[in-house]
């Protein structure tokens, strides 16, 4: 979910105005995306080096996410929407930690559609982690390395994403499931988060139905 910030300032508005029109995106590609019958979506809502970023943006994110999932939570549970969390989310403020982890609790028994937000999320963390507890592991017997570090990730529970979506005419993939996407389909878009819609996520999807994705091999002629 890119471009915020930036959609904001094309406009003369301040950064707070795109993230707030960023929630109303997020919420749209989520009905689009039970529309669909997809099962699981990812969204990247905010990065470990985010906390870079200045204190009171910062500060205000914080905000703007503990409100969000105040007011978004009776609708995903009407929806069926199961809630989760990727990232160390120890780091974050305890009240939206508890927050969460309630959240979490209170859509467990869904199962419409998997939304799975990563938030101070790094995937170079998660794989040095993913090492580290796959280290106290080895005394119980031979690992099989590519099937025990995705085990051991914290994206274990979406497991490998068929679609990527990047938006704000980046192409790159900025820290994100960078051992899962091995073999995505990237797609990646000119307009900013706050002006993705329906129209431009269904385009993105019957795209990416027409692809062939090999893997590897050879196609079968």
């Amino acid at each position: 979910m890119d471009g915020n910030s930036r959609w904001a300032e094309a406009r003369g508005l301040p950064a707070w105005v795109g993230h707030e029109r960023g929630v109303a995106a997020l919420r749209a590609a989520v009905l689009a995306a039970q529309e669909w019958g997809i099962p699981a979506l990812t969204v990247y809502a905010f990065s470990l080096d985010n906390w870079q970023r200045d204190k009171a943006e910062v500060t205000f994110l914080m905000d703007l996410f503990r409100s969000a999932l105040r007011q978004q939570l009776p609708e995903l549970q009407r929806n069926g929407v199961r809630l989760q969390f990727m990232g160390q989310v120890e780091l974050l403020p305890p009240a939206l930690q508890q927050q969460m982890a309630d959240c979490t609790a209170a859509t467990a028994g869904n199962s419409q559609l998997l939304l799975n937000v990563a938030v101070s999320y790094s995937a170079q963390h998660d794989m040095t982690a993913a090492v580290q507890r796959l280290a106290q592991r080895v005394q119980e017997g031979s690992l099989t390395p590519e099937q025990q570090l995705a085990s051991a990730a914290v994206t274990a529970a979406v497991g490998p994403p068929d679609l990527l979506i990047r938006t704000s005419g980046e192409q790159r993939l900025s820290n994100f499931m960078l051992f899962e996407a091995a073999y995505t389909e990237l797609c990646f878009l000119d307009c900013m988060w706050p002006d993705f819609d329906k129209q431009q996520f269904d385009a993105a999807l019957q795209q990416y139905a027409q692809r062939q994705r090999r893997f590897g091999r050879r196609q079968n002629k």
